[in-house]
């Protein structure tokens, strides 16, 4: 099973919000998914970005890839593997 940390699209139309999840590279954007591990707001000025960095080391140390979002993300919080 390859897994994924990518964006899940939460909130209503023209204001999303995105949780930070873990997921099967198979399931669909918005559905199935491991574990949630933080959030991201980019409505609000500055941007609100909330990672659990423990539960992402640990997934990123399992071999989860992160999607390009994700990384730079992750990269702003100084969360690396």
């Amino acid at each position: 099973m390859a897994t994924k940390i990518r964006l899940k699209r939460m909130g209503s139309k023209k204001k999303p919000f995105y949780r930070v999840v873990v997921a099967d590279s198979r399931a669909p954007r918005d559905g199935r998914f491991i574990e949630e591990i933080g959030y991201y707001n980019p409505n609000v000025d500055p941007a609100i970005v909330e990672i659990d960095s423990e539960k992402a080391e640990k997934w990123l140390n399992t071999g989860a890839k992160p999607s390009d979002t994700v990384k730079s993300l992750f990269k702003n919080k100084g969360i690396s593997k």
